[in-house]
């Protein structure tokens, strides 16, 4: 049965405004995009994949959206919650990392030291947590 799992394909997010939160994936993380969907009339959503070092987000902007419940805002607070959680990448250089956002005005919600590694939680545009690792 293992066998027949592959690579990643990608990871989806759903936001509230897509050419608003295409612009700060580019932005902040430096994802392109690579297929935009447009317009799917079965789910009442617009579609956009973005790619980064071949890893890809699949956006959707929903004609309701519904908000993020309060919970979910918070890394610690949301990690009790039942449920996939966040999207994690690997940093070599916290420090310039979190310069760039700061200068950006990205909203950092949480930073800790896990042992020897780094790890800092940001929240994009929609409020959507995003965790980046330096590991020693």
């Amino acid at each position: 049965m293992t066998d027949n799992v592959k690579n990643v394909l990608h990871t989806g997010i759903s936001v509230y405004h897509m050419e608003e939160s295409v612009e700060w994936y580019r932005k902040n993380l430096g994802f392109e995009v690579v297929k935009d969907d447009g317009y799917c009339p079965p789910l009442s959503a617009k579609i956009v994949f973005m790619e980064k070092d071949g890893y890809q987000l699949e956006l959707f902007e929903y004609d309701e959206p519904k908000e993020i419940p309060k919970d979910r805002l918070t890394p610690n607070t949301d990690l009790q919650t039942v449920g996939t959680k966040h999207v994690a990448f690997a940093t070599d250089d916290m420090d310039a990392l979190k310069a760039g956002f700061i200068e950006n005005g990205v909203d950092i919600a949480h930073e800790v030291r896990m042992g020897e590694d780094a790890v800092m939680f940001i929240r994009d545009c929609n409020g959507v947590l995003i965790e980046f690792i330096q590991q020693k």
